[in-house]
């Protein structure tokens, strides 16, 4: 089995995410960006994973994953999220400590392990932060969702994920007593700022300002 190095991975993994926020090619900055590196160590990077037939790469054109650069990133994705998923439900650390031990983790070359990873955990479709998990095929289960920001006053739903995974606002949500699962109703909009007063039950009631309702995913009842 052909073995790659952590860096390439993450590379790998870092190209798989961008093309998919933004439905195109990665843009050598945006890769930057995302593994806190300058231009000129990205396109040092790029010509190396082209050359192991991982990467398309034309520049100034972008960067898309071919078939067998799309299969390795999907594969670490799925072993970051089995194992976030673990490391919550089995060893009880918390939605906030969890990403970095999985990135650590997901590197493990073992293809048994993370079968019986997932047949121990009852093969979850998501993991902590509602992101969802690809099967050993690399099918992903997708669900509509709206972010909290689309929705009007009077309407309600389920927190499903959340689209800032850093500890500082996960700890915020914590804070405030949002966690995947809760139901929610809009209250009121305020025009002035866009943020928006919501009900978590009946007593409950917390103004949320715009980047908040920007970065929870809801489904709506």
């Amino acid at each position: 089995m052909e073995n790659f190095s952590q860096t390439e991975e993450n590379y790998l993994k870092a190209i798989f995410k961008l093309s998919e926020r933004e439905d195109k090619p990665a843009s050598t900055n945006a890769i930057a960006g995302e593994m806190s590196t300058s231009a000129a160590s990205v396109t040092d990077m790029l010509r190396r994973l082209a050359e192991k037939g991982l990467i398309h790469y034309e520049k100034y054109r972008g960067v898309a994953l071919t078939e067998k650069g799309n299969k390795l990133a999907t594969g670490l994705i799925r072993k970051h999220r089995l194992w976030e998923v673990f490391l919550l439900e089995k060893l009880r650390f918390s939605w906030d400590e969890v990403h970095d031990m999985a990135e650590q983790l997901e590197h493990i070359q073992s293809p048994e392990l993370v079968e019986r990873l997932d047949e121990y955990l009852g093969r979850p479709k998501f993991d902590p932060h509602g992101d969802p998990i690809p099967d050993a095929a690399g099918n992903f289960t997708f669900r509509k969702q709206v972010f909290l920001s689309a929705l009007n006053p009077g309407e309600a739903g389920v927190v499903v994920g959340v689209n800032d995974h850093s500890p500082a606002f996960l700890q915020y949500l914590d804070r405030i007593e949002i966690k995947l699962g809760v139901q929610l109703r809009i209250a009121e909009r305020f025009d002035y700022d866009e943020s928006v007063r919501i009900m978590l039950g009946e007593t409950n009631e917390q103004v949320l300002s715009k980047k908040v309702s920007q970065n929870l995913f809801i489904q709506k009842f």
